[in-house]
């Protein structure tokens, strides 16, 4: 599983003209799952997301995570995170979860994010999506889970 983490002020996703989900100051996380993805990989990802220390303190370090400041969170499916784009010039996406097995494991990370912190909105699975936000920072991570103590490549 792959995600881009931003921080931001707020954010959107609109599909057909219309806002579907967002938030005031917190985090959007664009999320790609992977072929080979398992619960663990949707729980690890979860949890160092919610718990990343990307949001500064009374001293204006970073040293404060998501539920801590009271924040929001925005999740986008993003399948093109796993764009291998080595060879030729168009993106191959082999690596990538197929629609039906991404979308069962996009809505059960949903679930567990909302385990972690209340407000969450989402994007629409598969739809064309417009996503705006201020990124404050800015800050942008980029997680993999298959890099998590040495697990695999």
């Amino acid at each position: 599983m792959r995600a881009v983490v931003q921080r931001v002020s707020r954010a959107e996703v609109i599909v057909g003209g219309g806002a579907v989900g967002r938030i005031g100051p917190g985090l959007v996380a664009l999320v790609a799952i992977a072929r080979d993805d398992a619960e663990g990989d949707l729980e690890w990802m979860a949890r160092k997301i919610v718990e990343l220390r990307i949001f500064n303190d009374g001293e204006g370090k970073m040293n404060l995570g998501l539920g801590e400041v009271g924040g929001q969170l925005l999740v986008v499916s993003q399948f093109t995170l796993y764009g291998d784009c080595r060879k030729g010039r168009r993106p191959s996406y082999s690596e990538a979860a197929p629609p039906d097995r991404a979308e069962a494991l996009y809505r059960r990370f949903v679930e567990i994010v909302r385990g972690y912190v209340p407000d969450v909105e989402t994007g629409r699975f598969q739809a064309a999506m417009r996503v705006e936000l201020v990124n404050e920072g800015p800050i942008t991570l980029i997680l993999d889970s298959r890099s998590r103590d040495g697990r695999r490549d």
